[in-house]
């Protein structure tokens, strides 16, 4: 575990942009230290990994003083005992050995989670879930991610992929095109091929958004839509898990103002026991923040790390 006045490089690998950063251990970001490059399917394996080494050696140059271990946070699936991942929308990183990657780029000792594993530790550490020791953390944006902490300790599962509340299933019509797992019915791409196929002629969930402000009735359902799914969902894990508080975010998530109010009322009338309706739905404490602070809190809260999952970076090649 770091202590006070330490510095980590913090590293958030995701379908759409890769971000590195200096954090401290009082959970801020150093200025001038973050750096942001594309990923996305149309960048090859070895694009993707030319940006990540030069936003390293970037952030890296940026530090006032030592920097003494680094986090990693990546879409997933990822594979802890070996130290890669591949993650879902980034077929050409498959098996991408991102944990060996940044310690050899950095010469740090390197921790590697789940994206949502990690957001959900940086809510615990620093944001909407203090306090709580069983809760759990959701994005809604190009996908559908989670983490969750139960009983105080980071979960992370046999593979480090526990949290992966995007691909559990929801209760759709059989006949509605987009499938039946949460990702599939409540992120923003989603949302917006359902409301195409019913008629709606944008193209974008920031299109979505607008067409919702401006009273568009299409676009009032599509998004009503994915906030009751999520609500549905975090029933199914209320139930499961005895969940005390979830946070929320994602872009998507902000696409009306009541979105968390309707996942709040979704969650409580799906869920069939008293115990898992009382979970409270609350917004992310950190934004677009949360997923470097939370790789910077794979380091600084280490002792929430299950002994068996730490054992797997001990492992890693």
């Amino acid at each position: 575990m770091q202590h006070i006045g330490d510095t980590v490089l913090a590293v958030d690998m995701g379908g759409t942009k890769l971000e590195t950063a200096l954090v401290s251990s009082d959970g801020v970001i150093q200025s001038g230290s973050r750096q942001r490059r594309l990923t996305g399917q149309a960048l090859s394996r070895e694009a993707v990994e030319a940006n990540l080494r030069d936003a390293i050696a970037l952030t890296l140059s940026s530090a006032a003083g030592p920097v003494v271990g680094a986090g990693v946070g990546s879409a997933g699936p990822v594979d802890l005992p070996v130290g890669s991942i591949s993650p879902h929308n980034l077929p050409a990183l498959h098996s991408f050995p991102i944990q060996r990657l940044v310690e050899s780029v950095s010469g740090l000792p390197t921790t590697l989670r789940l994206d949502g594993t990690c957001i959900a530790l940086a809510e615990h550490w620093l944001g909407a879930t203090r306090g709580s020791s069983t809760s759990m953390a959701i994005v809604v944006s190009t996908g559908v991610g989670g983490g969750i902490i139960a009983d105080g300790r980071l979960l992370a599962g046999g593979t480090g992929n526990a949290g992966h509340i995007g691909q559990i299933h929801v209760a759709v019509e059989a006949t509605e095109p987009e499938g039946s797992t949460l990702e599939a019915v409540a992120s923003g791409p989603s949302s917006v091929r359902y409301a195409r196929s019913r008629g709606w002629t944008g193209h974008t969930g920031e299109e979505l958004a607008a067409a919702f402000r401006a009273g568009d009735l299409m676009a009032e359902a599509a998004t009503r839509r994915s906030a009751y799914f999520v609500g549905q969902a975090i029933a199914s894990a209320a139930t499961l898990l005895d969940i005390d508080v979830v946070a929320l975010g994602g872009g998507f998530a902000n696409v009306r103002a009541d979105y968390v109010e309707i996942v709040q009322a979704s969650a409580v009338r799906n869920a069939i026991f008293p115990y898992a309706r009382r979970v409270r739905v609350v917004p992310s404490g950190h934004a677009g923040d949360g997923p470097l602070l939370g790789a910077a809190a794979l380091r600084f809260c280490a002792d929430m790390l299950s002994r068996d999952i730490r054992s797997f970076a001990a492992a890693s090649p």
